[in-house]
């Protein structure tokens, strides 16, 4: 009788720690997907750079439309592009969820205090529309920019300007007429800019 109670016990307390375990891996499976970025993006997805950005704070959406993009090979990189294919939709949903929960936290970089002044001008005339409040949101559909790496920034900046990467229609014509008349110098300035910012200031 003894044996059978105890049987009953252990295998009353196997059945808690299995459910334990299955509920635990649910509740983490965006943090123990997340982890596998923290080599390039760093912990918690915030990068201490210089070319990789920080994602912490990321809109989710953003964030799974960047994944899918890499994955399809429409958003160009030497790196993602094969990382994205080891992963489903439904990897990037519970990545996006954990990275959105996450601090965002400005890179610590020195900067040009004259091209930032010309750089935000530049900004309000052609950016600010959709980059707003600086490129700080992010709910923005290009994700936060304010703050971030400016290797990272200037290496995106020239994808689109190159046309290495297709920016939509509407950055397309603001970017082309930014870069007629003011050239890599205000580009430069327009980097400057977004990297002597913290998001949310």
């Amino acid at each position: 009788m003894k044996k059978a109670k105890l049987s009953m016990i252990a295998g009353a307390m196997l059945a808690s720690a299995a459910l334990a375990s299955t509920s635990a891996y649910a509740f983490d499976r965006g943090e123990m997907l997340a982890n596998t970025c923290a080599g390039c993006h760093g912990p918690g997805g915030v990068s201490t750079g210089p070319a990789t950005p920080t994602i912490a704070g990321m809109g989710p959406e953003y964030f799974v439309e960047s994944m899918e993009a890499y994955k399809s090979g429409d958003r160009p990189s030497t790196i993602m592009t094969r990382i994205a294919k080891g992963y489903s939709t439904e990897d990037f949903e519970a990545m996006a969820k954990y990275f959105a929960k996450q601090k965002f936290e400005p890179a610590k970089q020195p900067v040009q205090t004259s091209m930032v002044i010309k750089g935000e001008k530049l900004h309000e005339k052609y950016c600010e529309k959709c980059h707003t409040d600086a490129g700080s949101l992010a709910e923005d559909e290009s994700g936060i920019l304010a703050g971030q790496w400016k290797p990272y920034l200037q290496y995106n900046l020239h994808d689109f300007t190159s046309g290495n990467r297709e920016a939509p229609k509407k950055m397309a014509k603001k970017l082309d007429a930014l870069y007629k008349k003011e050239g890599d110098e205000g580009i430069k300035q327009l980097i400057e800019f977004y990297a002597s910012k913290q998001a949310g200031e």
